[in-house]
């Protein structure tokens, strides 16, 4: 063979060889295994030869070396993030390698709904299992409800620190701008007030307004008569199962506000950012009582008196249910 036939047979080799490589590097992947992807877990500090035999072994890529090299070649292999990543089925090797190099982690979330108690906050942390590591159970009311982004292997420590400093922060702006004149020693009586305001009305354009009669209340050094108040005093913030009964109005808890002149000692569950700001910034109002209408919502009044006839017409409503209920029950028509 002459040179030229060699140098041509060579070219051709190198050729194939490019082609080849381009096609397994731009074109499909394995196949999930199951699903419509894998996920894979880098660990922080791995190589590349380590990073590379994971992937192989999760069935992502055909081959670690060919991995090893493509990521040297692209300038990747340096780049390389550790994390939980869901690579989809049939994925490029240039998509896997670009994915991990670029660190486009599963990302997970964490939601704290407003109202939940510090024990809440803590079964919810540990039944998050992409989460590692142990928290002390934070204060009630020290954090802030809201839907927490977080990454496999974060602490559960720092997540809950996270937690803690939006509410922190939120509260701080809150509290600068608050309304003058409110009858709070500090930021943490505000915060009291907003987690019995959380528990006493689940509609947002209420929450004002409780706030305004509680406010009034405490100026006028009334007690507060709040019944989530009694309920936390008597189970920690769990259901209670039963309306409250009227021995456990006489609870001898210093959480029972139809005993205590003022706030509670400590608040009663995580309040929202809308709770605290009706806490900081309520409505100037001469309420001083509210029960529910029976529409799911609350009426208020200014007098005892009109308090009374709102409790009339409510108990009334609540009878006329009770005996629809029974006539139902017993399939004959109502008669209430």
């Amino acid at each position: 063979m002459t040179a030229y036939g060699a140098f041509a047979t060579l070219g051709a080799a190198l050729a194939l060889t490019f082609v080849v490589s381009l096609v397994i590097y731009l074109g499909p992947g394995p196949a999930a295994r199951a699903g419509a992807s894998t996920t894979v877990i880098l660990r922080a500090g791995a190589g590349l030869q380590e990073i590379g035999g994971d992937l192989a072994r999760a069935g992502v890529i055909g081959s670690d070396a060919f991995f090893i090299v493509a990521a040297e070649v692209t300038g990747a292999a340096h780049k390389l993030k550790a994390g939980e990543y869901a690579v989809p089925s049939r994925a490029s090797l240039a998509q896997v390698i670009a994915m991990i190099a670029q660190g486009r982690v599963v990302r997970h979330f964490i939601t704290i709904p407003e109202g939940e108690t510090s024990e809440a906050v803590m079964e919810t942390l540990m039944r998050a299992s992409f989460l590692t590591g142990v928290a002390p159970a934070p204060p009630e009311g020290s954090v802030l409800p809201e839907t927490y982004e977080a990454r496999r292997g974060d602490e559960r420590a720092a997540v809950l620190r996270r937690m803690m400093d939006a509410r922190d922060r939120v509260l701080a702006e809150l509290w600068a701008h608050r309304r003058p004149g409110l009858p709070y020693k500090s930021p943490e009586d505000a915060v009291i007030l907003a987690s019995i305001v959380e528990k006493e009305t689940a509609k947002p354009d209420e929450r004002p307004r409780v706030a305004a009669v509680f406010v009034n209340r405490l100026a006028k050094g009334m007690r507060l008569e709040s019944d989530p108040t009694v309920i936390y005093g008597l189970t920690g913030g769990r259901p209670l199962g039963h309306a409250l009964r009227e021995s456990e109005l006489q609870s001898p808890t210093p959480y029972n506000t139809y005993k205590i002149v003022g706030l509670p000692p400590t608040p009663i569950d995580n309040p929202g950012e809308a709770s605290l700001a009706a806490a900081l910034d309520p409505p100037h109002t001469d309420e001083l009582y509210f029960v529910a209408n029976g529409l799911g919502g609350h009426v208020f009044a200014p007098t005892l008196q009109q308090h009374q006839q709102n409790v009339a017409r409510w108990r009334q409503i609540e009878a006329e249910r009770t005996c629809e209920r029974a006539a139902a029950t017993a399939g004959k028509s109502p008669q209430c």
